[in-house]
């Protein structure tokens, strides 16, 4: 007789775990602990919060939110990306429990313990489930991948270094300094 491998555990499952922390994401139905992230990490997540709140406070297109908020994206993934970010148009979404579908805008900030999550499984289901635009962060090359998804689910449109800075249409008429994200 052939032994069945456990069932993935879903969305309903996650719902019933206790309230963090610590926090869990679910990945393609297995949970995964986050653990607490550095302390440059957090640097570059407040630094984030400041360009991006000082933008909204001025153009109200939308809610931006930080790490930790639960994001159903399917019934086997729910994440908590560092940053998301919800447009006006697409309010619906936000539900009590959390981001209830593809967030217009996902950050994650990579870490040693969660970077093949963040450039695997993770960006695939951001791709498949209608994320605009992805930003990975990579602390240590000090570097910015932007994926926008509807040109590419599979290489980023654009890498930028410390010396640049960029534009994105989720955010129109900001220009984000790379040097900025990465002040300490």
């Amino acid at each position: 007789m052939l032994k069945s491998a456990p069932r993935p555990l879903t969305a309903h499952d996650y719902r019933e775990l206790p309230d963090g922390p610590p926090y869990f994401q679910l990945i393609e139905g297995e949970i995964y602990m986050s653990p607490s992230p550095n302390w440059f990490h957090q640097e570059i997540l407040t630094n984030l919060a400041e360009i991006f709140l000082h933008y909204l406070r001025k153009k109200r297109i939308g809610k931006i939110y930080f790490a930790p908020l639960d994001t159903f994206l399917t019934d086997l993934n729910v994440y908590q990306p560092d940053v998301v970010f919800v447009s006006n148009r697409r309010k619906s979404i936000l539900k009590e429990d959390g981001v209830d579908g593809a967030p217009d805008f996902v950050v994650e900030i990579l870490s040693p313990r969660t970077a093949k999550y963040d450039r695997g499984a993770k960006r695939d289901i951001y791709a498949r489930t209608g994320v605009g635009e992805f930003w990975i962060i990579d602390p240590e090359l000090k570097t910015i991948q932007v994926f926008r998804f509807e040109q590419s689910t599979d290489a980023p449109v654009a890498t930028y270094g410390q010396k640049q800075k960029f534009t994105t249409p989720v955010f129109p008429g900001l220009s984000v300094s790379v040097a900025e994200v990465f002040k300490r």
